[in-house]
């Protein structure tokens, strides 16, 4: 009796197997779902980046004012009888410490606050 209920216990193991860590398992199941909504997440992201890719394109077709602003964005480019102003950030220079007076004859020092 116990060899039968061994056979059936190891039978029911093989049977398992496939289930728990198999080609098609339960877990195998898990990640390759949890991929598969990695890539439509990045399949989103991509859509509306090429979306906008191709309303650029559309418009760069179309349209002068696209290519102009691109031209004027990218290359510097002005119009005929415009004036072109370049603003250079730099730092302020510091501004020079005020020297004190020296105190006179029989007067004492300026306090400083």
């Amino acid at each position: 009796m116990k060899a039968l209920t061994l056979i059936f216990v190891i039978l029911i193991a093989l049977l398992q197997y496939p289930l728990w860590l198999g080609k098609g398992s339960w877990l195998r199941v898990w990640d390759l779902n949890r991929q598969v909504a990695l890539q439509q997440e990045k399949n989103v992201t991509l859509k509306a980046r090429n979306g906008t890719l191709e309303a650029e394109v559309r418009d760069l077709k179309s349209g002068q004012a696209a290519i102009e602003e691109r031209a004027r964005s990218e290359l510097g480019m002005i119009k005929q009888d415009e004036v072109f102003y370049q603003v250079i950030d730099q730092p302020l220079p510091q501004a020079l410490p005020v020297p004190t007076p020296a105190p006179q004859a029989g007067q004492s020092a300026p306090e400083i606050p």
